[in-house]
């Protein structure tokens, strides 16, 4: 069968105000590196294509292995296949490197550092680029365990539903936004993450669509 394409009218309201609310909106700024965090989503690889373009930092790194979710798009690893498509768009081999091992945000996070020591790069600010739904994520997860940059968001622009439209599966795009903001609270409560605020709102939204089925992407 065929997955569904077009978001459903009765979860379209907490689907958008989850949508909103992990969206950091920050303006992009210069920064000392560009960090594409490795997914299912190429457009991580085309807005930090983008970002280089416009001269927002002088070098990308791109991290990620493998996840069930990724392995049949990206059979030679996330962060290779990343590497790969940015060619494409005109970053300059030399402006790249890759992480090939992390498999979570956490590890996204600690082995880029770590893989920067190793080239004698020791950044005070990054840009953390992602899918829109992870920025928040992200961010709390990179203030825990790299307390010592400063750090920005960015995704590549683009609505609900078009975000949907390119995915090519409704279920999967909605049961990943409701698994990322139950992931807001767990990991700061595991001390994976800085707290973020969660108002009843979110909350409210969180458990309509858990309710509506949307729960394959929960951590038990």
């Amino acid at each position: 069968m065929t997955p569904a394409t077009t978001l459903p009218t009765a979860i379209r309201g907490p689907v958008e105000m989850l949508w909103n609310y992990h969206d950091l909106h920050h303006d992009p700024q210069p920064t000392d590196i560009g960090i594409g965090l490795g997914s299912h989503d190429l457009s991580v690889a085309t807005c930090a294509a983008t970002l280089y373009h416009r001269g927002l930092f002088p070098r990308i790194v791109f991290t990620g292995a493998n996840a069930p979710t990724t392995i049949d798009t990206f059979p030679r690893g996330e962060a290779v296949h990343y590497r790969e498509h940015a060619l494409t768009l005109d970053v300059p081999d030399a402006a790249i490197l890759i992480e090939t091992t992390a498999r979570n945000t956490g590890e996204n996070i600690t082995r880029t550092r770590d893989l920067l020591t190793a080239h004698g790069l020791t950044p005070r600010s990054v840009t953390l680029i992602s899918r829109p739904y992870q920025q928040r994520r992200a961010y709390a997860t990179c203030r825990r365990l790299w307390p010592d940059v400063d750090v920005r968001c960015a995704s590549l622009p683009v609505t609900l539903d078009d975000y949907i439209a390119s995915i090519g599966d409704t279920d999967r795009v909605v049961s990943m936004l409701v698994g990322d903001t139950q992931r807001i609270w767990l990991y700061a409560e595991r001390g994976h993450a800085i707290p973020q605020p969660v108002p009843d709102d979110i909350r409210d939204a969180y458990r309509a669509l858990t309710q509506a089925g949307y729960t394959s992407r929960l951590i038990n």
